[in-house]
């Protein structure tokens, strides 16, 4: 990992770009997944959401850019707050980026091809325009010389500083993360990790879900934790990690140090 940075702080006047209210999520099964979830995030924040597994932390993050419904409490994105209107959603998924922990990459196409196609289709911007931002965000990452080659072609760590770039390619205000270095080797988690290090002190505003607790110490300005549906504790890393408030969050906090 690189040297450990200092996380801005983000100034206190910052408009909000995430406000989720008491949400509430059942699925068809009657499984009550989010039980009054809330969050807040300012621009450029960078809050780390951490807990147990199955304890809605990725179902939390996807109905911020309604991947997944809900059906109690409400969630406004950079001023537009979520309905069922169509158009009230692709607002919203036009401002907010995602990074799943499978890729999910178009194995068809070359990797310059992944991060123009939205770009042209969805944003209408010329292809060649897109092109010259592809090129330098692959740069940005590291693996520019990769450009020609098929997501199968590279390693899970390159596929997904890939698709880091392709997130940042519809050009967000807000990125969002869902465990992105789960599904890698353990070599691989640190190239990815570092990457994001440096998307942290660029003012995008960032919300990841992670086990990585240096990560989390180094860049967050905020980390939360959730479970069994609820956001349990928030704090800055430093008391988080150290002088936790909650039970539930000492009895993680011994789990994972």
């Amino acid at each position: 990992m690189a040297a450990p940075m200092t996380p801005p702080t983000p100034p206190a006047s910052s408009a909000l770009m995430i406000e989720a209210t008491g949400v509430e999520k059942w699925y068809p099964n009657g499984f009550h997944a989010l039980r009054g979830a809330s969050l807040t995030v300012r621009r450029g924040e960078v809050v780390v959401i951490m807990g147990p597994s199955g304890s809605g932390k990725s179902t939390f993050i996807r109905t911020f850019n309604a991947l997944e419904d809900f059906q109690k409490g409400s969630i406004t994105v950079d001023g537009i707050t979520l309905s069922n209107d169509v158009r009230q959603i692709d607002a919203i998924r036009r401002e907010v980026g995602m990074v799943f922990q499978q890729f999910n990459l178009f194995p068809h196409l070359s990797v310059l091809e992944n991060l123009t196609l939205a770009p042209v289709l969805v944003r209408k911007r010329p292809r060649s325009e897109v092109e010259g931002q592809a090129m330098a965000l692959l740069e940005r990452v590291g693996i520019a010389e990769q450009a020609g080659k098929f997501p199968g072609q590279l390693s899970g760590g390159q596929q997904q500083r890939v698709a880091i770039a392709r997130a940042l390619c519809m050009e967000p205000r807000i990125l969002l993360f869902d465990e992105p270095t789960s599904s890698l080797d353990p070599e691989m988690v640190r190239e990815v990790l570092e990457v994001m290090q440096a998307l942290a002190h660029d003012d995008i505003t960032m919300v990841v879900v992670t086990h990585e607790v240096r990560f989390a110490r180094q860049v967050a300005h905020r980390v939360v934790l959730m479970d069994q549906g609820e956001v349990v504790e928030e704090a800055e890393p430093e008391t988080f990690f150290t002088a936790p408030r909650h039970e539930r969050t000492r009895r993680f906090l011994e789990q994972i140090l």
